[in-house]
């Protein structure tokens, strides 16, 4: 069983690599691209029809301002750019946003960010997913009827990309990222050509249609609220831009300025195409309605209506549609594929919180592949819990969006306004306090310009499950708080004083037996080869013929520790070891006493049912006790020699010095008395105890005192 699941890891995985290989998965500039900025570069293939889809409420006149918007949205967006690419140099470790708020504006900002960013990634990857669902499911029926299994599936094939580290996702993902950018330049070049150059009248498909306009006339404030509005759906190009910056660590050196660059490619192309589609859609006459079936009346029956990116690669790719069908398909593709920014920038910083005792220590280590698994696996649980309770419905999901990504911005660059603050009070010169102030001024404008798109998202989207996200913030922040605590509280308590240092008086060793057989001697050989100060051997009388028979044997053998008898009238096994325990240590409470546990080791989850479930209870209830130390002692069945990969009796280099496999090898014997645990015979002399033994009934040898460490004995009737 064990080799098979290791066998399906390396499968999914990958053989593992060394530290020493780290560097080796870091990322090129042309790979770092679309590794972090898919999820940026995607979301053209929706803010534009989001402004359009909001504007035409008013009607189709309002489609005038649609340009207007979108040269807002890039204000912001090169505003935002901008100030990540100073973000990138001054603190290159990846802690990005949460990194900023927490330097300048102290634990509980940057534990904001940090609960927004965690909210946003994990939606980044439930509304890409869900997009692509639907993308896909116009072309094919089945993944239009099961969008949740296709979310699903791809979810757990993303987790599998990433798994195997960033430098293999990075190549997985580069083909397709790219594939999107030629396509949508194609589309933009190619359209844009036909109608300014050759004077060819493209029209989209619903350019002839009439847009009718719902409710009352929209005027004075009523149109700016939806100029807000719409400017707020447009800004969602934005999403994804803080990603590079909380990635640093992955570029290759020099990271700072590689990662820089790839912030300002991403800012280019991002606002070309952002721009370019909204160009075109004028240039074209698409239409995209709210409900098309009460604002085009004049629709012909069954009229379907298609994304903006549709509308338009059929226009352009009129007669050639071989190029409709890839900026489709790549448009699918890449909203697959914009999870994987997600992918990237969770991990990274989930270890960085995770370093700073706000998460479980173990997303703060890397995996076989060098990646940040746990924090994949993390991520991709808590998005296909969105999947499937949102049932992959991307109008469910939208309203949750956005919200986390422009807390993070709006608290990053306030924050990085105060580090400019600060770096003008070190008293520069003139030409460097010229350049802190221009970077303080883009830096206050982007958080006026972002705090203003923050507090629309909230008026506009409260109510149809912005709160959903604010309260998921608010969880994620009182989680890290309450861990953090913990981690203190344990670090405070664990901290070593003086009176660490003191040697207990003596080490009362305590070997429970339940019955005399090979586990039993090897765990009394082992014990008297720590050479304790006072030794015995203690069974638990649940049965009076099998304690007596135990008795016999053990004078019978003659071997030299005292065996005790506890009496159990109830059949009890636990209690009666823990309150003979409890009474060593109220006796001599100086003494340490040590529990040693004969515990079978077996091949198959199977037989671990039917053995040591006695020495498990005891193990879970003996931990708890102060001053005790609880020893597992092994013994290897045979069924345990497959899973460990050696045949049975055959011991490492016996092969080599000429023994046959399974031949019985020098200094081993098969009997019960032979020599046991490596050398130690069970009746080779031992310190003598240094208090009288207890006799049993019948002037047999009563047991003495012993310690364990975390184990229980096994009962009689589980050996």
């Amino acid at each position: 069983m064990s080799k098979l699941a290791v066998a399906l890891k390396r499968l999914v995985v990958g053989r593992p690599q060394r530290s020493d290989r780290l560097n080796s998965t870091l990322l090129r500039k042309r790979i770092a691209l679309p590794v972090f900025a898919s999820d940026a570069m995607s979301s053209v293939a929706y803010a534009p029809e989001e402004i359009f889809l909001t504007l035409s409420v008013a009607g189709v006149t309002s489609y005038a301002m649609s340009p207007w918007i979108g040269l807002a949205v890039v204000v912001v967006m090169l505003t935002v750019i901008a100030s990540y690419r100073q973000n990138v140099h001054a603190y290159p470790s990846g802690g990005g946003d949460y990194e900023v708020a927490t330097v300048n504006l102290g634990k509980k900002a940057g534990l904001t960010v940090a609960s927004a960013l965690l909210v946003d990634y994990t939606l980044t990857v439930a509304v890409s997913i869900s997009s692509a669902a639907a993308n896909i499911g116009a072309l094919v029926p089945f993944v239009g009827t099961h969008k949740v299994l296709f979310a699903v599936v791809a979810i757990a094939l993303l987790t599998a990309v990433n798994l195997r580290g960033i430098r293999e996702s990075g190549t997985a993902f580069a083909i397709p990222v790219y594939a999107f950018v030629l396509g949508i330049a194609a589309l933009l070049i190619w359209g844009l050509t036909r109608i300014v150059i050759f004077g060819d009248e493209v029209r989209a498909a619903s350019a002839n249609l009439e847009l009718v306009a719902e409710g009352d006339q929209f005027t004075g404030l009523a149109l700016v609220l939806l100029i807000l509005r719409s400017f707020t759906q447009g800004a969602a190009a934005l999403t994804g831009v803080e990603a590079i910056s909380n990635g640093v660590p992955a570029f290759r050196k020099p990271k700072s300025r590689n990662a820089a660059t790839t912030l300002l490619m991403l800012g280019t192309l991002s606002i070309t195409m952002f721009m370019g589609l909204i160009a075109l859609a004028q240039a074209t006459g698409a239409k995209i309605a709210e409900d098309p079936a009460r604002q085009f009346p004049d629709a012909p029956p069954g009229y379907r209506q298609d994304t903006m990116i549709a509308q338009l690669a059929d226009a352009v790719f009129a007669d050639f549609r071989p190029g409709f069908f890839f900026v489709i398909v790549t448009t699918a593709l890449i909203l697959v594929l914009a999870a994987n920014t997600a992918f990237n920038g969770f991990p990274v910083l989930g270890s960085i919180l995770s370093q700073d005792r706000y998460l479980p220590r173990q997303l703060h280590t890397r995996g076989d592949r060098l990646a940040f698994s746990n924090g994949i696996v993390v991520l991709a649980f808590l998005a296909i819990l969105l999947v499937v309770g949102f049932q992959a419905e991307v109008t469910k999901l939208i309203p949750l969006y956005t919200v986390g990504v422009f807390v993070s911005f709006t608290l990053s660059q306030i924050g990085m306004v105060r580090h400019w603050n600060r770096a003008l009070e070190e008293g520069p010169e003139a030409a460097e306090r010229a350049r802190i102030r221009r970077s303080q001024a883009i830096n206050g404008f982007g958080a006026a310009m972002t705090g203003a798109v923050l507090v629309t998202v909230l008026i506009t989207k409260f109510t149809l499950g912005a709160w959903i996200a604010i309260v998921a913030m608010a969880g994620f922040f009182v989680l890290m708080l309450a861990i953090q605590k913990h981690y203190d509280r344990i670090s405070a308590e664990l901290v070593a004083d003086e009176s660490d240092d003191v040697l207990p008086s003596r080490n009362h060793a305590v070997v429970l037996v339940s019955t005399l057989h090979k586990p039993t001697l090897r765990a009394l050989a082992y014990a008297r080869a720590t050479r304790p100060d006072i030794l015995e051997a203690v069974t638990v009388n649940v049965d009076d013929a099998d304690t007596k028979k135990l008795v016999r044997d053990w004078d019978k053998r003659g071997i030299p520790v005292p065996l005790k008898v506890v009496e159990s009238p109830y059949r009890e096994i636990t209690k009666p070891v823990l309150d003979y325990v409890k009474r060593i240590r109220s006796d001599s409470p100086r003494n340490v006493v040590t529990v040693y546990i004969p515990e079978y080791v077996v091949g198959h989850w199977w037989e671990q049912v039917l053995h040591n479930q006695s020495a498990l209870r005891l193990k879970s209830r003996l931990l708890f006790q102060p001053g005790v130390m609880v020893t597992s002692v092994p013994w290897q069945l045979r069924s345990s020699e497959g899973a460990r990969g050696l045949s049975p009796l055959e011991a490492p280099g016996a092969s080599r010095r000429g023994y046959p496999s399974g031949a019985q090898l020098p200094g081993e014997s098969r009997g019960g008395g032979a020599l046991i645990g490596g050398g130690l015979r069970p009746d080779a002399p031992s310190t003598p105890a240094r208090t009288s033994t207890t006799k049993s009934a019948g002037g047999r040898p009563g047991a003495g005192g012993t310690t364990t460490t975390g184990t229980t004995p096994t009962g009689k009737k589980d050996s």
